[in-house]
């Protein structure tokens, strides 16, 4: 015995695993013992008061209007959204324009062949996950304004959405961000 404790290798001195030994029950104690005491869970608990007349009334509010009626019509349905979402989810965001060191050597035309310019509406995106024509959203950055795939980008950016804009600096300005993709229906 006295030779096995002598030849074996040491992964810890014997003060490091003390240390160790410590650390691991004063985690223990505290993940097992002092985190789910009750007295950290109590909270405290606002009564009610039921009336058959004037339904749920709060403590101390009985002063209230009782001549408050609502009317809910109810058929069954949850409420129809006016855009049917296909899919969502959080991508990174970039804009460019129609610039020469931007695009390719027809600035103005997209892949599919429509002439942003000649347009001058900033509803193009450039994503290459999309077919050309989906409808696409991204309400964190530009509300409710719904954008056309017409473009495509370089092949390294496969899970981007590069947005067309008409001036330089406000593309520059946007700069990279990650926002919410909606894809319509």
């Amino acid at each position: 015995m006295e030779a096995l404790k002598k030849n074996h290798r040491k992964f810890f001195s014997l003060k490091q695993a003390k240390k160790v030994v410590i650390i691991l029950v004063v985690s223990l104690c505290f993940e097992f013992i002092l985190f789910p005491m009750p007295a950290l869970a109590a909270i405290e608990v606002e009564l009610f008061e039921v009336s058959q007349n004037q339904g749920i009334i709060a403590d101390g509010a009985s002063e209230i209007n009782e001549n408050i009626t609502i009317n809910v019509e109810l058929n069954g349905k949850l409420p129809q959204s006016q855009d049917d979402i296909k899919w969502s989810r959080y991508l990174v965001v970039t804009a460019y324009n129609s610039e020469l060191g931007q695009t390719d050597d027809s600035p103005c035309i997209t892949a599919n062949n429509f002439n942003v310019c000649d347009y001058g509406v900033e509803d193009t995106i450039a994503a290459n996950f999309l077919p050309f024509g989906a409808k696409v959203k991204i309400p964190e950055l530009f509300g409710e304004r719904v954008f056309t795939v017409r473009d495509r980008m370089n092949r390294r950016f496969s899970n981007r959405v590069d947005v067309w804009m008409q001036k330089k600096p406000d593309a520059v300005n946007f700069g990279v961000k990650i926002a919410k993709i909606v894809v319509l229906n």
